[in-house]
């Protein structure tokens, strides 16, 4: 009997190891299958798409401009904007993450047209939070339009593979019809554009971001963890960059492309574009069930009355 009891406590404790190992770093799913939206884009260099945007001395090009390094140190954090400002398109980008302790990093890839209206800006929100924990980075989606920014419109979700490892797709797809946000392929957010959000929907020319910097007062457990730089330099590095749709033009009065020719590979109205596949909704059903853990949706203590797409059918 004593024996048995010996056995049993060590088979506990293995399996308590096993699975306090897997809840540290979130339990790891398969991905279900979907279509490559990725593939269906041509890649742009980083010297070709992009500009400076802060932090020159801690933006390193590789492989002659076509992939970079953004490092955030004691110094400076660093970002870069795309020369061109969009209507609507498909923007994305391979990134890993730095690795080891990142509490209070954030590494961002995100739409905004803040430079254009400082006062009314829209905003679409990729932000990879990191964490005390080595591999425990959160991913957070939001999206603003027209300054509605005293409203938050978060959603986090744990990520299904270690970011730090290799790199992984991150994609934003907006237009008229929806704005999709989208890992590996695999849609994690949609917002629909529809009455109840219309007014707060980015309808403006927006330039596309990829930065890191320091968040030490909110990334992390709302600034209880803040940057660490024993551990610095932060590096993210990005390649294959992808931006395709209506580029705005200085003299345009109104989006150029309202009348483009529909193809099936046009990110504004093409059939893949205007709404989800069945295997994407499917993806969409897994990533929102196995892996969001906050949407402000649900946020009852937040919002005594919920933002109104919230109840939106």
């Amino acid at each position: 009997m004593a024996f048995s009891q010996d056995k049993l406590l060590m088979l506990s404790l293995l399996v308590f190891a096993i699975t306090g190992g897997v809840l540290a770093r979130g339990v790891v799913y398969t991905a279900p299958k979907v279509e490559r939206l990725t593939d269906l884009f041509s890649h742009v260099s980083v010297t070709q798409g992009f500009s400076q945007s802060f932090g020159g001395p801690n933006i390193r090009l590789i492989n002659n401009g076509t992939n970079v390094d953004l490092v955030l140190d004691k110094t400076s954090g660093s970002g870069l904007v795309s020369k061109n400002k969009y209507y609507y398109g498909f923007f994305s980008a391979a990134i890993k993450l730095p690795a080891g302790f990142t509490s209070g990093v954030v590494v961002a890839f995100y739409l905004s047209n803040a430079d254009l209206f400082p006062h009314n800006h829209d905003e679409i929100d990729f932000e990879l939070l990191g964490h005390e924990k080595s591999r425990d980075w959160v991913l957070q989606t939001n999206i603003y339009g027209n300054g509605s920014v005293n409203v938050g419109r978060e959603e986090k979700f744990y990520l299904w593979f270690d970011p730090t490892e290799q790199f992984h797709e991150y994609s934003i797809l907006w237009n008229n019809h929806h704005t999709v946000f989208l890992v590996d392929n695999v849609p994690v957010r949609e917002v629909i554009h529809n009455s109840a959000i219309s007014s707060v929907y980015p309808s403006k020319a927006m330039s596309a971001y990829a930065t890191i910097w320091d968040a030490s007062r909110w990334a992390t457990h709302g600034g209880k963890y803040p940057v660490n730089y024993k551990y610095a330099p932060f590096i993210v590095s990005i390649k294959d960059a992808e931006m395709e749709g209506c580029i705005m033009h200085p003299m345009d009065s109104a989006p150029p492309c309202s009348k483009k020719a529909i193809s099936s590979l046009d990110p504004l109205e093409g059939e893949e574009f205007v709404k989800l596949s069945q295997q994407q909704i499917v993806g969409l059903d897994w990533a929102r069930r196995k892996h969001m853990f906050y949407s402000y949706c649900k946020d009852t203590s937040r919002y005594k009355v919920l933002p109104p797409e919230c109840n939106a059918k």
